[in-house]
């Protein structure tokens, strides 16, 4: 079985723990708000995400990384080996919107991540305006795959949202390995 780590990271209460606890199908922590500190991982097993009865699943760990700078002396520890970065953040909040830049340059451009196992979640709050549909990212956010997420009103677009990202991931793993074995045999 592949196994998968992706980075949940953003600015603190933008929402990564809700997401990686809807995504993962987790009851840990509902309610009331309580940021998390260093990182909480999260696994989350999807036999058949291909589609195929015949491909493996993929055991897929979250790592929902605290917002809060005071660590990040451990984000190099917490790169480590993974396959994709989630940037999340409640676009209402202009100072958001500059603080992703910075989450990007240090989780994706960091490390030898391709855009492709990037995506980016403006996550909108329970009760908050939905005026936020064209958001104008500066380059090179503007060309990373941008998702709105609202579990209130759309939980299952935001599942299948996640669900795409996370087939992307498990084929960029597949074609790296493939590259690796025919390195070996050549």
């Amino acid at each position: 079985m592949l196994r998968a780590k992706v980075l949940l990271v953003g600015p603190r209460e933008s929402g990564k723990s809700v997401l990686a606890n809807f995504v993962s199908e987790s009851t840990e922590g509902i309610g009331s708000y309580s940021p998390t500190q260093g990182v909480r991982i999260l696994e989350y097993e999807k036999p058949n995400l291909n589609g195929n009865s015949k491909g493996a699943g993929c055991r897929f760990e979250l790592w929902d990384c605290s917002g809060d700078q005071k660590f990040e002396t451990c984000w190099p520890a917490l790169m480590k080996d993974s396959h994709g970065v989630i940037i999340i953040f409640n676009p209402e909040l202009p100072s958001h919107l500059k603080e992703i830049e910075m989450w990007y340059s240090c989780f994706v451009q960091q490390q030898p991540l391709l855009d492709s196992q990037c995506l980016l979640v403006a996550h909108h709050k329970p009760g908050s305006a939905e005026d936020t549909e064209n958001l104008s990212l500066a380059y090179p956010l503007n060309k990373l795959k941008l998702i709105h997420s609202n579990l209130e009103e759309d939980p299952e677009d935001v599942r299948m949202e996640f669900m795409k990202y996370f087939r992307s991931i498990i084929t960029v793993m597949n074609e790296s390995r493939e590259r690796e074995e025919m390195s070996i045999i050549s």
